[in-house]
């Protein structure tokens, strides 16, 4: 049986467990144990059993793998608990840890019975093993405590409910090191994912040594920012990784049951390549390696010469990477320069292809084909669909919401779910004021959870076409390591069991394991966000301004932990007063809160707000919601290789125009503006029509204030300084005349749309 149908087989076995129920029974009052994923059938026993740096790791199976994954666990243990297990040979089984093979479980799954006795593991494959390994870990790391552990007596029965369960990284618009893709990796192992999907090349890097091709990341892996060498930003930003990099990250992947699917995108998204050779595009013009976000126009071309050279592109892919899958993107390539392009068209009318999509879809069935002949398979996002060529075998990767999926399974095709925005971990999991850059709206811990992965409207048949589901780390507003972490957790434990767990639900549940999994992420310096427990202090703002009295309401995203406050400016602790209902203020005041798990650990850390006049009229620009007609919104960094985490503005590149909410204008006579310029680094392509372009009165454009709404009166206009002769952060200052009641503002620039984009940092009236 080869591993193509090794994985149609196991995809079938796997979706039926699918309607199995999650099981966990057990005895008395005690907490489930803090699993994640949830395993598909647990069942508690009496008694317990206790781990300590005395107890035997006895190996009955002696395998390189089974080695390997002893290692693990032994090296896992000892950075997080300090608890440092041992090998022996020759020990009964009696009062051990016992790691065993049982050809009779299904591939991936594991038993794990934890009696009086000892602890023993069993699984039919390496990575059924590695798994119960995993779930063991998590057993003996229930809290944040060190050394000894004792663990309840249970049976755990447990096996995968999808084949591919995912995580996508761009290493493109921002480049991770070899020893952070390893932390990924690393995490990605401890939830039970086995597919790391690496975006190796874009418009805007290339990422992949190609030895035959050396131009490729001579030239083709850097790129030069905007106001390079200013302000904090490189005079050159880039980096790739040498194959023998890549050896070492896919063995490492391996060790870990991880299987790494590059992908090499085309035809589109090609412009760093084509910056490196020319020859391959469309125009035969040498264009820089780009520096903007979005969708670029540059092609590959279609001739013979630029096939021969993806083909040897592949050819050293293919022997750096042994998954069976190879992703060629497919995505986002608009078509405007085949279709001014005498040669594609001519090419075309040979061909008998009479649409530029039908060509694509020509392309990818060529790339297809090779990639047949090496006993590989191609994958792509699902605009490969639009093609009248596309290989029968290949597998689709839904990203435009799940139609694609859809239409794919329809035509017999399997897929991968990876919708936006439900699974882009590019959106930021929080709206409040210190959320990282991202783009909104908000895709919570909460909101990945209840993903859905087989869609309803899929009969049996197409179902089984649903290889499984992963997630995606787009890169533009994630610039460092620590904006991934941030990004990627927890949601990804919330991905691990929609991946990994039967199909039922334990919102509550999954809440109540959390706090343990936290204490794990603590205990290995993974930098992930609170925003899911982050608490909101929030108050009727205008009824405060007119009375100088609050009503405050706290909460957070899950309605999980306890929340404590204090109103003397101090950090809240388990001592401080517990929020029951909302509570009065009289201003001035400062609210602290934070939220407690049940074990008193802290869920989010505290946030603060401080209730005075002055605060309540000055309000960040990240707070301040569009103008009514775009509902696009960004928060982006000062520059877009900025490594800080904040501060952050939010941006709207299709209209620069934000309300500040309707406030009690009466003896409010000045408006002040922290403003920032920003770079315009974003390709829109056939969506640029869409930018407002409002007219200015001064060369560089105002901030013109109107009253009510944006085709109200004008209260004033504040001309922007010259880009060329000014900091990137400036203020701006007006008289407002004056007003009575209750009147909103909106805030317009009216810069060239050719120019710099400006944000709004802090907008305050005052008397």
């Amino acid at each position: 049986m080869n591993r193509r149908s090794i994985l149609s087989c196991c995809s079938c076995l796997l979706l039926a467990l699918a309607a199995l129920p999650l099981r966990v029974a057990g005895a008395g009052e005690m907490a489930p144990p803090s699993l994640i994923p949830q395993p598909a059938q647990l069942q508690r026993q009496s008694g317990s059993f206790t781990v300590d740096a005395s107890t035997p790791l006895v190996l009955a199976d002696r395998s390189v793998a089974t080695k390997q994954t002893a290692g693990y666990l032994i090296d896992l243990l000892a950075r997080t608990r300090g608890l440092r297990l041992r090998v022996v040979d020759n020990v009964p089984a009696a009062g051990a840890i016992v790691l065993q093979r049982d050809l009779q479980i299904v591939a991936g799954g594991y038993a794990l019975t934890v009696a009086p006795q000892g602890i023993r593991i069993a699984a039919g494959d390496d990575a059924g093993l590695f798994h119960g390994a995993v779930t063991l870990y998590q057993l003996l790391t229930p809290d944040a405590k060190q050394g000894a552990v004792e663990v309840p007596a249970m049976t755990i029965h447990d096996q995968p409910r999808f084949a591919w369960r995912g995580l996508m990284l761009d290493s493109v618009r921002h480049f991770q090191s070899v020893d952070e893709v390893k932390r990924l990796l690393d995490q990605m192992a401890q939830h039970k994912l086995n597919v790391f999907h690496w975006h190796l090349t874009d418009d805007q890097g290339w990422r992949i040594q190609i030895k035959r091709y050396p131009e490729l990341t001579r030239i083709g892996a850097w790129r030069t920012p905007p106001d390079a060498g200013k302000d904090g930003e490189p005079k050159r930003y880039g980096g790739f990784y040498t194959q023998a990099q890549i050896r070492e990250v896919v063995a490492y992947a391996a060790a870990r049951h991880i299987t790494i699917v590059p992908e090499l995108d085309m035809p589109g998204h090609a412009q760093a390549a084509v910056a490196a050779y020319p020859q391959l595009g469309v125009t035969g013009k040498r264009p820089e390696v780009s520096v903007d976000w979005g969708v670029n126009p540059y092609l590959y071309n279609v001739d013979d010469a630029t096939f021969d050279f993806i083909d040897n592109v592949l050819d050293e892919v293919l022997a750096l990477f042994p998954s069976r899958y190879i992703h060629v993107g497919g995505d986002e390539a608009i078509k405007d320069q085949w279709q001014a392009s005498p040669a594609v068209q001519a090419k075309m009318r040979a061909l008998g292809i009479t649409s530029e999509d039908a060509l694509q879809g020509w392309f990818i069935d060529r790339i297809g084909q090779y990639l047949d002949r090496h006993g590989r398979k191609l994958i792509g996002w699902d605009e490969i669909l639009e093609g009248e060529h596309l290989p029968a075998d290949a597998t689709v990767m839904s990203w435009r919401g799940t139609d694609g999926a859809i239409k794919a399974t329809m035509m017999g095709h399997d897929v991968v779910m990876s919708p936006a925005p439900a699974l882009y971990f590019d959106h930021v999991q929080g709206d409040l004021a210190d959320e990282y850059a991202g783009r909104m709206g908000v895709e919570s811990l909460r909101s990945v959870y209840a993903f859905q992965v087989v869609p309803a409207v899929l009969g049996p048949k197409q179902a089984a076409h649903v290889l499984g589901v992963q997630a995606n780390v787009w890169a533009e507003h994630i610039p460092t390591f620590a904006h991934v972490e941030h990004a990627v957790f927890p949601r990804l434990d919330a991905l691990s069991e929609v991946a990994w767990s039967p199909a039922s639900s334990d919102w509550p549940g999954f809440l109540a394991r959390l706090p343990a999994q936290l204490a794990r992420y603590r205990a290995q310096h993974v930098g992930y966000a609170d925003s899911a427990f982050a608490v909101d202090i929030a108050i009727d703002r205008t009824l405060a301004l007119a009375t100088g009295k609050a009503t405050v309401t706290l909460s957070n995203q899950t309605d999980f932990g306890t929340i404590r406050y204090t109103l003397d400016g101090s950090a809240p602790t388990q001592a401080s007063p517990r929020y029951d209902a909302p509570f009065n203020v009289t201003l001035p005041t400062t609210v602290r809160a934070a939220s407690f798990a049940a074990d008193g650990s802290v869920l989010a850390s505290s946030r603060r707000r401080v209730l005075d006049r002055a605060s309540l009229l000055g309000l960040d620009g990240n707070d301040l919601p569009n103008c009514p007609g775009s509902d696009f919104r960004l928060r982006v960094q000062p520059l877009p290789d900025a490594a800080s985490a904040s501060p952050v503005y939010s941006i709207n590149v299709f209209n620069s125009c934000q309300l500040y909410p309707a406030t009690p204008l009466d003896g409010l006579r000045r408006i002040h503006v922290e403003a920032v310029r920003l770079e315009r680094n974003f390709a829109l392509a056939h969506e640029q029509k869409l930018v407002v372009s409002h007219p200015n009165r001064t060369p560089f454009g105002e901030l013109v204030v109107h009253l009510d709404t944006c085709a109200g009166p004008v209260l004033a206009s504040m001309a922007l300084p010259d880009p060329a002769h000014s900091a990137r952060n400036f203020t701006l200052d007006a008289a407002l005349p004056a007003q009575q009641g209750e009147r909103a503002l909106c805030l317009i620039y009216t810069a060239p749309i050719d120019g710099p984009l400006y944000a709004l940092g802090r907008v305050a009236l005052s008397p």
